[in-house]
Order: C-alpha cells, then structure tokens, then sequence
C-alpha cells in the first residue's frame, strides 16, 4: 500500500520558519523524483520544489528560489522542505508528490499525500 504522510505545517509568524517532512512506504522512494505542490484557497495546485532520486538536480519555484530548501533521505524514505523567511502569501496546503521525474505539471506523478497546512499570519 502505498503512502505519503505529510507533517510539520503550523501556524508561523511572517518571516519565521517550518520545515515539512514527507514520509513515503510502498513503492521504490530511491529511485523516485519527490516534488512539493501547494494549494492555496481559491487557486490551482502549484509547483513548490522537486528533488531527482539522487539529489543532483533540484528545482525550485521562483517564488520560494532562495527561502525554501528540498532536500531527501533515501535511507529513511523520506523528503523535506525547509522553509524560511516565510510570507502570508505562503499560505496554503502542501503536498508531497512522487513520480519518474521532476515535473512543475501535475500529471506524471502517480502518488500523492493527503496535505500538511502551513500558514502564515501574526
């Protein structure tokens, strides 16, 4: 069966920091792309970060190029993003992906967790 479990969303102060965490079981993490999504109210899903399986090749949003940081473990099957300088506008629910490669679109990746909220307020 497979999973994504999302954790580490919270209630942060504008230019504090989080630092979310995707623990993936059920299918081959190692040799899987991970990328980050995130859904604000009232708009589409979009691309945060993606990570390659071996971590060589990382991609970033150019709204967070700079603040957020993804970053993997493959021995404990898991990916992270770190989060700093954080803004209102990072308000919304983020999600873990997985997939054969590192995509901004939504459509080849084949699993997904159910979402962390994270938002930013004071």
């Amino acid at each position: 069966q497979v999973q994504l479990v999302e954790s580490g969303g919270g209630l942060v102060q504008p230019g504090g920091s989080l630092r979310l965490s995707c623990a993936a079981s059920g299918f081959a993490f190692s040799s899987s792309a991970m990328s980050w999504f995130r859904q604000a109210p009232g708009k589409e899903r979009e691309f945060v970060a993606g990570i390659t399986w071996s971590s060589a090749i990382r991609n970033y949003a150019d709204s967070v190029k700079g603040r957020f940081t993804i970053s993997r473990d493959n021995a404990r099957d898991t990916v992270y993003l770190q989060m700093n300088s954080l803004k209102p506008e990072d308000t919304a629910i983020y999600y873990c992906a997985a997939g054969p490669w590192v995509e901004t679109a939504q459509a080849p990746y084949n699993y997904w967790g159910q979402g962390t909220q994270v938002t930013v307020s004071s």
